[in-house]
């Protein structure tokens, strides 16, 4: 694994930190104070599209997109994408200012292996231009959603219409001004076998009969401008052809969508925790504490320490799962996968808790991004499949493999 950039990749990072330089870190703190207060629920920044469009001249457009994708791709591989994606993910928000984030990553991966070419004309196309966003709906209020076999949303074909019966929460994006199209898992065969009962199927926001039932508070908040909605699908026609793939390829459609976006969420997290290393060090720097500096003290050095080793412990699992998935496939990388889905939230959770004790009582407030990096690191230890049912397979698949 060559871990040299090249001279297109060092170019390309040196654009990205420049432009978090000169547009993103200034404007950390003000988009959320803007997003969390009540009176501007489900909205934007007045700045937020301006910055979008600058970033769309300067060319950091879409780079999620490997090179398998082809036409739709900047020609990067996963490794080459691994060390930028860190940098744009410094500031969670940052992402979509780039076009590079969840769920608009995945479904646009979806549609670009797997649509067809009126799908994507439809739906890719906007996407990839940053004119629209999308929610991905899948989890479901009634069932343990970490084993999709459970999920009792249906997807029955009615002529030339499905008919989509069934409730969904934690549906991410979906209150979101600029949501316009969600992509739903169900079932469409119960009797066949059990992989081959699912399917996914495009369905318009505006379809008669989608009904956002109510924006699910996570950890308190709202998390505007997108939200996590719980969905009825209430007897939802949409046209035939809006089923991707085909029936019964929804567990097929997963594993390509899924694989990509847990080495993405990986790289995006050790982003994250270098912010939360950098803030702080420069806070123990700036703070006296009984006659010396927060860094001269034992346990904060300590603390500092440990963070930087867990930190580029973690970023070499990633750029190694990233570079196994470059050279086998994602199928063949799925152990790496499921190692970066485990340890980059928890590592990313512990140096934030470390960052937010070092702050004292500033660490809890809105004065810095440790508490979105904190409640993101801790929630992706459950959402894309939790530590547990990741744990357990790569332990069953360790087993098989060593004896």
């Amino acid at each position: 694994m060559d871990l040299d950039y090249s001279d297109r990749v060092g170019e390309m990072i040196a654009r990205v930190e420049l432009f978090m330089k000169e547009h993103i870190y200034p404007r950390e703190l003000e988009f959320w104070e803007f997003v969390d207060d009540a009176e501007n629920q489900w909205q934007y920044p007045p700045w937020h599209a301006d910055l979008k469009e600058k970033a769309k001249e300067a060319g950091i457009w879409n780079w999620f997109l490997n090179r398998d994708y082809e036409e739709f791709s900047p020609g990067l591989s996963n490794l080459e994408f691994a060390p930028i994606m860190e940098r744009m993910a410094r500031v969670p928000w940052a992402q979509e200012i780039f076009n590079c984030s969840a769920p608009d990553r995945g479904n646009m991966e979806v549609l670009a292996r797997f649509g067809t070419p009126e799908q994507q004309d439809k739906w890719l196309q906007p996407l990839l231009a940053g004119e629209i966003r999308s929610a991905f709906s899948m989890t479901e209020p009634a069932v343990a959603s970490s084993d999709a076999g459970n999920l009792e949303t249906t997807i029955i074909r009615d002529g030339d219409e499905y008919v989509i019966n069934g409730r969904k929460w934690f549906t991410s994006n979906a209150f979101n001004p600029l949501c316009k199209i969600f992509v739903v898992m169900g079932k469409t065969d119960p009797d066949a076998v059990r992989h081959k009962q699912f399917s996914m199927i495009l369905v318009p926001k505006d379809t008669p009969g989608v009904i956002l039932e109510r924006p699910v508070r996570v950890y308190g908040g709202l998390h505007s401008p997108g939200g996590h909605a719980q969905v009825h699908y209430d007897n939802v026609r949409v046209p035939a052809e809006n089923l991707i793939l085909g029936e019964g390829r929804g567990f097929e459609i997963a594993q390509g969508r899924l694989g990509p976006g847990r080495f993405q969420y990986a790289m995006m997290f050790v982003g994250m925790a270098s912010r939360c290393l950098e803030l702080m060090c420069r806070r123990v720097e700036e703070r006296d504490a009984f006659g010396e500096k927060l860094s001269q003290k034992t346990s904060i050095q300590h603390d500092i320490a440990r963070s930087r080793c867990e930190i580029e412990q973690c970023r070499m699992l990633v750029l190694t799962a990233a570079d196994r998935m470059d050279k086998y496939g994602p199928k063949e990388a799925r152990d790496y996968i499921s190692m970066v889905k485990i340890i980059a939230p928890k590592m990313a959770l512990d140096v934030a808790n470390r960052a937010i004790q070092a702050h004292g009582g500033m660490g809890f407030t809105q004065d810095t991004p440790l508490i979105h990096i904190y409640m993101m690191a801790r929630t992706c230890q459950v959402a894309d499949g939790p530590d547990e049912v990741h744990m357990s397979q790569l332990a069953r698949r360790t087993i098989r493999d060593l004896f």
